[in-house]
């Protein structure tokens, strides 16, 4: 079976925790600052609607975003919404991309699909993309969320595929992560003796997000600059 069960049940956990969390909220604290620089907790939370149906669009073979301005237009157009219209969007997006999910037979999961700027993966990878952006940007609301609480499950496979992203990167030097359980990833260069961190799961995903600026990570050196993801 090519179909990603756990990662789409883990997606769907990640979904209504979020939800769950914008209890914490109200009309004014939407319109208030997130953590992510000159972004409001409306423009997140209407990102993460938009991600959704851009990902129905991939699994359905559409391109992802029709354009970069639209793209930005709609989190723009969306963000100063009320903290209602912007929970039954995210539970309405999520719900479509549940449903584009469930009519996928085994041969398109394992099938190409074309990303934002041309990146290339397999469809089955989309959930658990889908659940690293949940994820993160549930931090981003800044509502009580931590890098701490961030389960086993999900950091395991996070730091995977982050450390991914940063493979072969010009900009990022070889760098070895090591959990405290000793389990061991590789990213960046492949030019030099690799920068060696030392560090929990939720620590090192919480570095390599962009989401701390290296706290809990013991390493010989100042830690490098990461690019945005």
């Amino acid at each position: 079976m090519s179909r990603p069960e756990a990662d789409l049940a883990a997606l769907q956990d990640a979904t209504d925790h979020l939800l769950e969390g914008l209890a914490a909220l109200d009309d004014a604290r939407v319109a208030g600052p997130s953590l992510l620089p000159g972004w409001t907790r409306g423009h997140v939370l209407a990102h993460v609607a938009r991600n959704a149906d851009a990902l129905v669009n991939v699994l359905n073979g559409r391109p992802m975003y029709t354009s970069t301005e639209a793209r930005d237009g709609d989190i723009d157009r969306n963000a100063p919404r009320s903290l209602a219209d912007h929970r039954a969007d995210v539970r309405d997006s999520a719900a479509r991309l549940a449903d584009a999910a469930d009519g996928l037979t085994d041969e398109r999961w394992k099938s190409t699909v074309t990303l934002r700027g041309g990146i290339t993966d397999r469809a089955d990878t989309i959930p658990l993309r889908r659940w690293v952006e949940v994820e993160l940007h549930h931090l981003d609301l800044d509502i009580g969320h931590t890098v701490a609480d961030l389960s086993g499950a999900f950091t395991d496979r996070a730091v995977a595929y982050l450390t991914d992203r940063f493979a072969g990167r010009p900009g990022v030097p070889p760098v070895e992560l090591r959990a405290e359980d000793g389990r061991v990833w590789r990213t960046g260069s492949g030019d030099g003796a690799p920068h060696v961190i030392v560090g929990t799961p939720p620590a090192l995903v919480g570095w390599l997000s962009g989401r701390t600026s290296g706290s809990g990570l013991t390493a010989g050196a100042p830690l490098p600059t990461l690019p945005p993801l």
